[in-house]
């Protein structure tokens, strides 16, 4: 009965060896993408592809040879335990739990996947203390190995988690629902776009009607608003409005000009007053609180990018940091991105278009940290050239990697624009990628892909407490964002 006990565990994990290793190699490219998509392994994912085929189809050798049965039943043990530990790690300690789909169980969920595996384990287990004459030794063997079994996935998960996190050479963990698709509001025209949210009610500008906004509830019903300015007499190139609630900012930085008017009243028509005027020009700005705003503007001595602040309070009102900006080149382009102001953690947060690097300030424009996305872009590979007016022109086309920044509370999420390891250019025709980083503690924390709605590509973005809303032509898609995010807000 015992021998009977004991051929029938080494084949059914020679079996279950054999399936698993031939499964993996049939689909070899998808099993390494969904091994750098676990939350535990994503660093050694390339390794640990190779290696677990390998000792998969070593131990199957082993199991049938009769000098080795013993041996290769201690080493099934070892493996077992090893596949359980790194289950029950997903299932209590990591980020997110991916789907426990493909593989030789791929139709039992992570729970089943478990339980499958202690039942193995203690199939195992008899039938090498069935087969070892030596107790001491099935003891002592059996206790070791399970020590070494568990000892080596924690510090596979422990280092990998802060690779992943500290030191990413690129590689994206996916969260497999970081969003979910909720409804649909048709905007009739594709010239709105975000400017700002209160709660979980957005706010949306207008480029062509740049005097009138519209605001959405979570539940996308609509309201119109207009706005009524003093000074119809300027030439207005670029009025843009941007909201702070219970405030908002209608600016053009050609005038210079910055209108003040707010939120939280009844009237459709929005009163305004002149918050600054003529006294610093910029391309971009974004409100900090009801008495200032940050601008990014350029220098009029080199054209050179610089960050400044108005505070109406001040006297002079406008303060300029050049010593904010990096420069790898010429100073303009190698500098340009974007600001992205968390309220909550009254930070100020600019990325860079065409280099991984972000930093953050306080709400007076002072240094706080200079911080990198896990893409590898280093350096802006940029060339311009210098015009007779000492204006700059960009001479070498470059796609920024940085599209689109958003942040909400202590989490900051980029669309990017850069593929990572082990990823298909396939995706780009589908989806947009964005990655998540939690700025207060410099950590990258996962991505997700927000899909094409049929040919029209996700072209804004903003994050409110419940949701993500996107912008596709004339389309709002309101998204609810998983627990495994919302978790995350700080």
């Amino acid at each position: 009965m015992k021998t009977k006990f004991i051929l029938f565990v080494r084949y059914f994990l020679v079996l279950l060896f054999v399936y698993a290793a031939v499964s993996k190699l049939v689909v070899f490219d998808e099993f390494k993408v969904q091994l750098t998509q676990s939350p535990l392994l994503s660093a050694y994912a390339g390794s640990i592809a190779y290696m677990v085929l390998l000792i998969e189809l070593s131990i199957s050798l082993l199991l049938v040879l009769e000098k080795t049965k013993l041996l290769a039943l201690y080493l099934s043990y070892g493996l077992m335990v090893a596949f359980s530990i790194y289950i029950y790690l997903i299932l209590n300690y990591s980020d997110f739990i991916p789907c426990s789909c493909g593989g030789v169980l791929e139709k039992l969920g992570w729970n089943e996947h478990l339980w499958f595996n202690i039942t193995v384990c203690i199939f195992t287990l008899l039938a090498i203390y069935f087969l070892d004459t030596k107790a001491k030794s099935f003891y002592f063997f059996s206790v070791l190995l399970t020590l070494i079994s568990v000892l080596i996935v924690i510090l596979l998960f422990v280092s990998s988690e802060h690779i992943i996190k500290k030191q990413n050479p690129f590689i994206r963990r996916y969260l497999p629902h970081g969003v979910a698709e909720k409804d649909t509001l048709d905007l009739n025209v594709n010239t709105f776009y975000f400017s700002g949210y209160y709660k979980d009610k957005v706010y949306l500008g207008n480029t062509r009607s740049p005097l009138r906004f519209i605001s959405v509830d979570s539940l996308l019903q609509r309201e119109d608003y207009l706005i009524k300015i003093d000074s119809t007499q300027f030439k207005y190139t670029y009025l843009r409005l941007k909201t702070a609630y219970p405030y908002f900012y209608l600016a053009d930085g050609s005038i210079p000009i910055v209108y003040k008017g707010q939120l939280n009243t009844t009237q459709k028509t929005k009163q305004t007053e002149v918050f600054s005027f003529q006294q610093a020009y910029f391309n971009d700005f974004i409100p900090i609180d009801s008495t200032s705003v940050a601008i990014k503007g350029q220098s009029s001595q080199d054209y050179k990018n610089v960050l400044g602040v108005i505070n109406s309070k001040n006297t002079p009102s406008v303060s300029l940091f050049p010593e904010l900006l990096q420069s790898d080149s010429d100073g303009v382009f190698d500098s340009d991105g974007a600001f992205s102001y968390s309220q909550s953690k009254e930070n100020l947060i600019y990325s860079y278009y065409y280099k991984n690097k972000y930093f953050i300030t306080d709400k007076n424009l002072v240094l706080l940290k200079r911080q990198n996305t896990i893409d590898t872009t280093k350096t802006a590979l940029i060339t311009a050239t210098e015009l007779a007016s000492g204006e700059r022109k960009m001479t070498t086309p470059v796609s920024a990697i940085n599209k689109k920044v958003v942040v909400k509370n202590n989490l900051l999420f980029i669309v990017s624009n850069s593929l990572g390891q082990n990823e298909s250019k396939a995706i780009w025709k589908q989806a947009s990628i964005v990655d998540i980083y939690d700025f207060k503690k410099d950590s990258y924390i996962a991505s997700f892909y927000i899909y094409h709605l049929g040919k029209e590509k996700l072209k804004d973005l903003i994050v409110t407490d419940h949701y993500l809303y996107g912008l596709f032509d004339q389309k709002l898609i309101r998204y609810r964002l998983a627990k495994s995010l919302t978790d995350k807000f700080d």
